[in-house]
């Protein structure tokens, strides 16, 4: 069976040893194809509308899920905003893809959100307290204050099947990875981002 093409959108002065991790943990335990943009893939001399269009037309085109790893500085980050939001827009070159959000331990967050069936069972197996759901943009602000704008909107809107994973959930378990890119995979195509 062949692995989900997957993008991975991150701040690359801030998070690449994360995208680093995740790179070599998907490639040794068969969880997905990356089909990031490299440092040195692009050059950074080119304006931003052809970097844009490069990543869209070359890297995002065939991939099914795109990661957004949440560190920092990338609620701030306009071209992650971009890769984010091209990922969501069937276009005429690439398709609409899953979005996984990793967030990142830099934003000490202590929370996550799980929008894919069966998530809770083999995600969060070992936890036994409530869950809380979210109904307001501001709820999720304070929750995720790293998180970007378009995630979050999108979050709130009905039948969205978006997970918000913490990185320990992921970071040793390939298993947990694998679930996570396939169920996303599975789900991108019957509901609307």
């Amino acid at each position: 069976m062949p692995l989900t093409k997957t993008f991975i959108s991150y701040h690359h002065e801030n998070d690449q040893r994360y995208k680093d991790h995740l790179s070599i943990m998907a490639w040794q335990n068969n969880a997905f194809e990356d089909c990031s943009v490299e440092v040195g893939d692009i050059d950074e001399e080119l304006s931003s509308e052809t970097i844009r269009r490069i990543i869209r037309d070359d890297y995002l085109r065939d991939t099914q899920v795109t990661i957004l790893l949440c560190g920092t500085e990338t609620r701030n980050r306009k071209h992650i905003d971009w890769e984010v939001k091209s990922s969501m827009i069937d276009g005429e070159i690439n398709k609409r893809s899953g979005i996984l959000v990793i967030d990142l331990p830099t934003t000490s967050s202590i929370s996550w959100h799980a929008g894919l069936p069966n998530e809770k069972e083999v995600v969060y197996w070992d936890y036994y307290g409530g869950w809380t759901s979210y109904s307001t943009k501001e709820e999720y602000k304070i929750v995720y204050p790293y998180l970007p704008e378009r995630i979050i909107e999108n979050l709130l809107k009905p039948g969205v099947r978006m997970s918000v994973v913490p990185w320990d959930r992921i970071c040793n378990n390939p298993g947990n990875l694998r679930f996570l890119i396939d169920s996303t995979a599975r789900s991108w195509s019957n509901k609307r981002l």
